[in-house]
């Protein structure tokens, strides 16, 4: 029977071109409190997804020559994208949101003109600070060095027509939110929201942008696109079906039990959202928990910086469920953590192939070695040398289950290996080794290792959250015993007849020096760019001088009809008469996005005719092949050189 529903969002993430362990942090932290509640008897929904709009999205899209759109398919749903990651990191998400859904879309500007309507968003002019990277406003007051104190790069100049949502009238209410309930977790965030955002004067928030197109259209107002944080914010209820009827189970799942967030976000789920959600009247979700970062070398980990560590050569050279464990292992969840390869393997070594895959093996090995596949029906009861592993086994549950209510991966782990450190004491306490060399001693026998196979069970039915893979697997070696939760309660579920079957080891231990040396072998950046090579043919200076280089603007740029490779280009060569040149670059760049760009062209060849169309010239190209296949980027320079202007 359900206990209830329980609602559990990760933010939606921006789909970068480059993925790395940080991006899998908070998901498996979220996938594993999920895993834990369904454990538990709870229904649950369990969220994550993509947020992709925003100026950024556009300005990567244009140098990548492609629409938006298709730039953020092939992130989300190509190889090696945010679904690819999510599978391989055995995610167990029940919906997963897009904000160029079309029922997304039409949901926030349902939303956006309700606060428009209800009068908390108005129209005015933006004139400030604007970074790029994080879509973030500041006020000159709230930047570090003059950058972003979020991420530290530069800010632009902002200045626009916009609307603005009344976020200085909610200031109090959120405040009081904030510092008198338990909304926020770990407590050291609201300190940082109060002091560093709401003390000082909480101002309006700019919620659209002129000056980009790529979101989501303000119905009531062209030319206005939706700030992407409302955009992103709202994905947690429209994905429940709130303003739209393509989804589903607002009811019986809102208001969220708890909104994942990294350290960085915090001030939009904390401060922006409730706001919001107060203007329109709606419940609050009842926390939020804003964790720390994976940091790499003290910083935090991040393509632009070059620090990104690939989960995927991390998965495949130490397993998935490895990974996953160490993620929630090794660092304390609210605090930010120090990645290491050496901190990675060492846990490994110690916590899964010492102690939980030494107790495993031992344990199902001297079973099958002294009573075969099952134990003796017949066997002595506890004495005083079990009390205190049984004890131990008999409350790991409710230990465990204080600290995974808390958000306390680490020490909820932590309790779990402090019984597998003891079992394996207990092995050598016991030594069934020399029990079993006297036929007397058999039900004794029997019992340490009954005793070993019902710890090892109830300590795998607890890992489940955290190691699905690993517990199905020694499950399996116990006979296909049960793990459901109240049966991790008591000692003494396992049938006493125990099944076992064989195994290899579950997590050989890794060879430290030669695994290091190893995957800095493999993070080493190798290109799969090829250029073409070197001509060795020498040309004299007196011949190369002859080809005339000049800038050319242009001004018109149409397909050539039969052709899947022309683009017909109508140039201004700064002669006053126009210039017509034929270039097989439609694979790689769409007409529209070259009228007005300053191109270098050759203009002294002889015309030829192709598809029928003279061309007066050549237009200068860069080639290369990457992953296989040819790639042209048109040499393109400054706008503010004339046209007809002679290269040298």
């Amino acid at each position: 029977m359900s206990k209830g529903n329980y609602y559990i969002t990760t933010p939606i993430y921006y789909p970068s071109a480059k993925l790395h362990i940080g991006h899998t942090y908070c998901t498996v932290a979220t996938d594993a409190m999920a895993r834990y509640k369904r454990l538990q008897g709870y229904n649950v929904c369990f969220l994550t997804g993509t947020d992709e709009h925003g100026q950024k999205i556009e300005d990567k899209a244009k140098e990548a020559g492609c629409t938006p759109q298709e730039y953020v398919d092939n992130i989300v749903l190509g190889e090696g994208g945010v679904l690819d990651l999510w599978k391989l990191m055995n995610i167990s998400n029940d919906r997963f949101i897009r904000t160029t859904d079309d029922y997304h879309v039409a949901a926030i500007q349902k939303i956006f003109k309700k606060m428009y309507e209800n009068g908390d968003i108005y129209k005015g002019k933006y004139t400030g600070k604007y970074c790029k990277p994080c879509e973030s406003f500041w006020t000159e007051s709230q930047l570090v060095d003059g950058k972003c104190p979020d991420c530290g790069r530069e800010v632009q100049d902002a200045e626009e027509e916009a609307y603005f949502f009344r976020l200085s009238k909610y200031a109090d209410r959120v405040q009081d939110l904030l510092e008198n309930t338990d909304f926020l977790e770990p407590r050291s965030r609201v300190h940082e929201m109060v002091n560093n955002f709401i003390k000082p004067g909480l101002e309006d928030l700019c919620v659209s942008r002129t000056s980009f197109s790529w979101g989501v259209p303000v119905d009531f107002d062209e030319g206005h696109v939706v700030y992407v944080w409302i955009d992103a914010l709202f994905n947690y209820m429209t994905a429940l079906g709130f303003c739209n009827d393509a989804k589903e189970g607002l009811e019986d799942f809102w208001p969220a039990d708890v909104h994942f967030v990294g350290k960085e976000i915090v001030r939009f789920h904390a401060i922006i959202w409730p706001a919001m959600l107060m203007s329109l009247g709606l419940p609050l979700p009842k926390k939020v928990y804003g964790h720390g970062w994976l940091l790499l070398d003290g910083g935090k980990m991040s393509k632009s910086k070059g620090n990104v560590v690939d989960p995927y050569i991390l998965a495949q050279r130490f397993g998935v469920d490895a990974l996953r464990f160490f993620l929630l292992r090794s660092f304390p969840f609210g605090s930010d953590g120090n990645f290491s390869n050496e901190l990675l393997i060492s846990t490994i070594n110690t916590d899964l192939a010492n102690d939980l895959g030494n107790l495993v093996s031992r344990t199902v090995a001297m079973a099958q070695k002294y009573f075969g596949e099952k134990l003796p029906a017949q066997q002595q009861v506890n004495i005083e040398m079990d009390k205190e592993l049984v004890e131990m086994v008999c409350t790991l549950r409710d230990k465990y289950e204080e600290q995974m209510e808390k958000y306390a991966f680490q020490n909820a782990l932590s309790e779990v290996f402090k019984v597998i450190s003891r079992a394996n004491k207990y092995i050598d306490e016991n030594a069934p080794w020399v029990l079993a060399k006297d036929e007397a001693n058999h039900p004794r026998l029997a019992k340490v290792l009954y005793n070993l196979l019902e710890t090892v069970r109830i300590c795998a039915g607890l890992l489940s959250p955290f190691m699905p893979a690993t517990t199905e697997e020694i499950a399996k070696r116990l006979g296909g015993v049960t793990m459901d939760w109240d049966s991790l309660e008591d000692f003494g579920v396992l049938p006493v007849q125990a099944a076992t079957v064989a195994g290899d080891a579950l997590f050989p231990r890794i060879d430290m020096e030669k695994e290091l040396a190893a995957l800095e072998e493999l993070s080493k950046p190798k290109s799969d760019i090829e250029i073409e090579p070197y001509a060795t043919e020498q040309v004299d200076f007196d011949t190369f001088c002859k080809s005339d280089f000049r800038a050319v603007k242009v001004k018109d740029c149409q397909p050539v009809k039969k052709s899947d490779k022309l683009l017909q280009f109508t140039l201004d060569d700064g002669t006053g008469t126009d210039r017509q040149i034929l270039s097989g670059i439609a694979k790689f760049y769409k007409p529209e996005e070259l009228i007005g760009k300053t191109l270098v062209a050759i203009t002294n060849l002889p015309p030829r005719k192709m598809m029928g169309k003279e061309s007066c010239g050549m237009l200068i190209s860069a080639v290369h092949t990457e992953k296989g296949e040819e790639k042209l980027h048109l040499l393109m320079v400054d706008d503010a050189i004339p046209a007809g202007a002679k290269l040298c």
